[in-house]
């Protein structure tokens, strides 16, 4: 007798003990609810085409006060899964607008929100695997690592890249000009083809031709003045331009560069009506990395661009990814891909470009020269750059720089760069 009273006393304690944990761990779901939708909240009108902001909100409100409900009230499978599907948007937001621009730049209070919105989700994450495991029966729970890891590399992993490129913190241009270097320059300014102001320094030109000069993603115009001070050097106007959402220029960054033609048809319009220096049948485009993608797109649209010099081009559209290897990993990363690039279709107003290797195929014959770094991990760039020459190989040419990595090729082989950029341009621009 004595002994079945000591047996039932834990039993008995255990199950009390059991509803108080049920209600402690609801609660703790139910609070990162509303932490995850108020800073999801806050990101919507934050970030994110203007016009939209209240839209974005009020969706936001409704899908996340029905997952709040169901994280509080539900029970079982539902507040299992609410608390997954809010705790997955909250992460990715988290992500892409807290932890990678609080690591390109300043915090800002998109920043802050997203870090809460970071947190709250991977609490929901957890608490609602946790949950959801204790709905299956054993053999269906080893179900839940498979689709852990689908969840990462398909979601958790580009998802958020695709937020930042869609909502990139504004660069500054820092103190640096191109009087720095000696070069006599000019600010000025000038429309995008849709109207966007974008600014600009512009070297004037010693020999009737001019160059449009493109920094990469996430700089500005003071990224690519050693480039200009090597063109200047040799006659050329340069025109360094920030591009929309970057340094002082107006608009909406997109770091996967598809606002590039309207942009860099704005900068040929403006060096086209500077008669008293520059001949409008002598411009070319030079670009780095983004600036380089853009350039060669801008080519295949604006015949007045004469030539084309690309460094540490890789793609910008899922299209562009043709140069992957075949077999599992291929399929993975082109897998990867597409939702980084379908996700980014759906956060920006912008159109998605067609691939580089039909733009240079469209470009024909504007000649077009890619720099590509060696010592870039996994010949990405060397592969990228022969799978873009495909598309016209008579018009086409591909430099890989040994040892250097991306964008580097001026400072790793200066004299070389400086010889075959320049002779590259004379050719195309004094025919």
């Amino acid at each position: 007798m004595t002994t079945s009273l000591k047996q039932g006393r834990p039993e008995t304690g255990s199950t009390r003990a059991e509803p108080r944990r049920g209600r402690r761990a609801a609660g703790v779901l139910g609070v990162a609810a509303v932490l995850d939708t108020t800073a999801m909240a806050v990101l919507g009108i934050a970030t994110g085409p203007a016009p939209w902001s209240i839209v974005r909100l009020l969706v936001v409100l409704a899908v996340g006060g029905l997952a709040v409900l169901a994280v509080a009230r539900g029970s079982g499978r539902l507040r299992a899964t609410a608390a997954l599907v809010l705790g997955v948007l909250g992460t990715v937001t988290g992500l892409g607008l807290g932890v990678m621009r609080a690591a390109h730049g300043t915090p800002d209070s998109v920043a802050v929100a997203g870090m809460v919105g970071l947190g709250a989700g991977l609490v929901l994450i957890i608490g609602g695997a946790v949950a959801f495991a204790r709905t299956l029966s054993r053999p269906w729970r080893w179900l839940l690592l498979p689709a852990g890891v689908l969840l990462v590399v398909f979601v958790l992993y580009p998802v958020p890249s695709a937020f930042y490129a869609t909502n990139v913190p504004r660069p500054s241009v820092g103190s640096s000009t191109p009087g720095d270097l000696g070069l006599n320059y000019v600010d000025v300014s000038f429309p995008a083809a849709d109207g966007v102001r974008l600014t600009a320094w512009y070297v004037p030109s010693r020999n009737r031709a001019a160059l449009v000069l493109l920094h990469g993603a996430s700089s500005t115009r003071s990224s690519v003045l050693s480039q200009a001070s090597v063109l200047a050097g040799h006659g050329f106007g340069v025109l360094l331009v920030d591009a929309r959402g970057h340094g002082d220029s107006d608009g909406t960054a997109m770091d996967f560069g598809w606002y590039g033609d309207q942009d860099i048809i704005g900068a040929v319009s403006y060096l086209a009506t500077r008669g008293r220096d520059v001949d409008p049948g002598r411009i070319a485009v030079v670009g780095m990395s983004m600036g380089g993608e853009e350039a060669v797109g801008a080519a295949a649209v604006d015949r007045r661009i004469r030539a084309v010099v690309a460094e540490g081009v890789t793609g910008r559209v899922l299209a562009d990814r043709g140069w992957l290897p075949g077999g599992w990993r291929g399929a993975v990363q082109r897998g990867i891909d597409a939702v980084l690039y379908a996700t980014a279709d759906l956060l920006t107003d912008a159109t998605p470009p067609p691939s580089l290797q039909d733009a240079v195929r469209d470009a024909a014959p504007t000649p077009v020269l890619l720099i590509a770094g060696g010592a870039v991990m996994a010949n990405t760039e060397e592969d990228a750059g022969r799978w873009i020459r495909a598309g016209s190989p008579d018009t086409v040419d591909l430099w890989v720089v040994p040892g250097s990595e991306h964008t580097g090729g001026l400072e790793t082989a200066r004299a070389e760069w400086e010889s075959r950029v320049n002779v590259f341009l004379d050719d195309a621009l004094f025919d």
